[in-house]
């Protein structure tokens, strides 16, 4: 199977790739990114891989280019059999001041990966969208048939991103799922440090107080990046087992109030103080449901204090 992955070189992407090397069943990985967010040190140690005599890796391809380009994406996805469609503008908070960039990316350039996989017969497209989706939603354990109240640029745009999604796949026979992923923390080569996790992990660790904007009882669902990238990497290699237009992707153990976060890395990491601003507009708050994805056999493997650990320690021990 010969497998693009769209923003390769991001937070998820960077963690992916030598996933998808490392499996007998990949022959190859092109990877697209306009490095406009992502870096090339995510692809240290993935280079060469099936150009090298004596490697049993899958080769690695990287392709610099723009999803909003249409040209860019048909020429990176030709010989491919299945897309994971990553590349994006993240951060959703920031996503007000810049609506109509965010679109050009997480919309348009979807439709451009769509259109291309529809024209070229790929099999099967993997979307990452996200559980940001359900905007404020007040009733708990929100499942895959609650209907999305996105309330930022970012989960917008993905949110109809996943009807091209649907559309698409009716209209050209092919396969395709998204994946509504729970906020990422922990370590992988792109790691970001504007997500609440790893922001709070970096700031004990630097002596500052964790700052929690409103008061604290807005609920997220979490995963690290290792059990996302495993996500991805199932979907696009065993469709047949996520035969679903939507999965949530994370664990019920895994909802935290954000004070909560704070508490853990507290306890974790080392004595820090917990402020709490007044905020008017403190962000989505969303308790979500994940029995659907027990349908694939996925389970995550990592649980939020392993995690917090984990990074903590890569920070302050040598040789990490």
């Amino acid at each position: 199977m010969d497998v693009l992955v769209t923003g390769g070189c991001g937070y998820i992407g960077s963690a992916l790739v030598p996933m998808l090397q490392a499996d007998d069943v990949v022959d190859s990985v092109t990877i697209l990114d306009s490095l406009s967010s992502g870096s090339p040190r995510a692809l240290l140690g993935t280079l060469g891989g099936a150009t090298d005599e004596d490697s049993e890796s899958a080769g690695v391809d990287f392709r610099r280019g723009d999803v909003r380009e249409y040209g860019d994406v048909e020429n990176a996805m030709r010989e491919v059999d299945t897309v994971i469609h990553l590349a994006a503008i993240t951060g959703a908070a920031s996503t007000h001041d810049r609506r109509d960039e965010t679109f050009a990316v997480n919309y348009d350039g979807t439709e451009n990966v769509l259109k291309a996989a529809g024209k070229l017969g790929v099999d099967n497209v993997v979307f990452a969208s996200s559980c940001n989706i359900y905007g404020r939603a007040t009733s708990m354990d929100i499942d895959e048939s609650v209907e999305p109240d996105p309330i930022n640029p970012y989960a917008e745009a993905k949110y109809e991103a996943e009807s091209l999604l649907a559309d698409y796949c009716d209209d050209h026979d092919m396969q395709g799922t998204a994946l509504r992923m729970a906020t990422n923390y922990g370590h992988s080569p792109g790691v970001r440090f504007n997500l609440v996790v790893n922001y709070f992990v970096f700031r004990a660790l630097t002596g500052r107080a964790l700052t929690v904007y409103g008061d604290g009882s807005n609920w997220r669902p979490f995963i690290h990046v290792e059990d996302a990238a495993r996500a991805y990497k199932a979907a696009a290699l065993s469709p047949a087992d996520w035969d679903r237009r939507v999965y949530n992707v994370g664990a019920n153990d895994d909802n935290y109030q954000i004070s909560e976060i704070a508490e853990v890395v507290r306890e974790e990491v080392g004595p820090v103080d917990i402020t709490y601003l007044e905020d008017e507009h403190p962000g989505p708050s969303y308790h979500v449901d994940f029995d659907r994805l027990a349908e694939t056999d996925f389970e995550t493997t990592w649980t939020l204090r392993e995690g917090v650990r984990d990074l903590a320690e890569r920070f302050t021990e040598s040789g990490t």
